[in-house]
């Protein structure tokens, strides 16, 4: 991690920034610190185990390994990631908090962060390739393996960038007024960077999924229901259902 040991507030503990800020943390264990934990843990064992049965599910079923399922089943890694992720938040939070190294505070938010990437980034990918599918009429995409295992390369490599921003100098251990209160060890700067690219990619993929149900919508009222051309409408209403599994 490329922290500036040479700052004066290097060497204060996390509590030191949460004052800095204003934002409460409390060293004793109050009634919503072990909600907190009594929710979450359910929650995310359900998110890990839940995951874990699509991935085995598209490993070990042949009609799954389409380009589409790859990706879906990288998004599903993706929020398998995010439940482990934020299993090590619930034992790192309330007041457990002041017991962090700076360190481990960023180690926290470094695996939100890349778990959060990685899913929004993922279904942005997916919202692209079902649009190509769509307007080619093709229930598959005829992207190769390679090219899949690339975008997901790729997928990953942005969420584990994003994820170590802050470790690297982006965050406000050196210039205390610009923390953010949200996250005290953060620069405010950062999180609208963060913030504004993850609403982009929010909107691309509201674009995207309009106008497919646009086109759907236009294409199925221009067939007839004793069309002639049982393929394109079998085609048309598979296409449609993989959207709305994908939804």
């Amino acid at each position: 991690m490329l922290f500036n040991s040479t700052c004066e507030a290097y060497g204060h503990p996390v509590a030191f920034f949460y004052n800095n800020t204003g934002k409460a943390i409390f060293p004793t264990w109050r009634t919503r610190d072990y909600f907190v934990i009594a929710l979450g843990l359910p929650i995310c064992v359900c998110i890990i185990l839940s995951n874990m049965l699509v991935i085995v599910a598209i490993i070990i079923n042949r009609q799954f390994h389409f380009p589409i399922y790859y990706l879906l089943g990288n998004m599903a890694a993706a929020d398998l990631f995010a439940g482990i992720s934020y299993f090590y938040l619930v034992f790192h939070t309330g007041p457990w908090t002041i017991e962090l190294s700076i360190q481990q505070w960023f180690v926290r938010g470094a695996l939100i962060n890349m778990s959060l990437t990685a899913s929004v980034v993922n279904l942005l990918a997916v919202a692209v390739e079902r649009h190509q599918t769509i307007f080619t009429m093709q229930l598959h995409s005829t992207m190769t393996r390679r090219r899949v295992v690339m975008l997901i390369v790729t997928i990953w490599l942005v969420a584990v960038f994003m994820g170590l921003v802050p470790t690297m100098g982006w965050n406000c251990i050196c210039d205390l007024s610009s923390c953010c209160t949200v996250a005290p060890l953060y620069s405010r700067s950062f999180l609208v960077f963060w913030a504004i690219l993850n609403l982009m990619a929010f909107f691309i993929m509201v674009a995207v999924y309009t106008h497919i149900f646009i086109y759907v919508r236009r294409r199925s009222q221009q067939m007839s229901p004793h069309t002639d051309q049982p393929s394109n409408n079998q085609t048309v209403i598979g296409l449609m259902k993989t959207m709305s599994m994908i939804l």
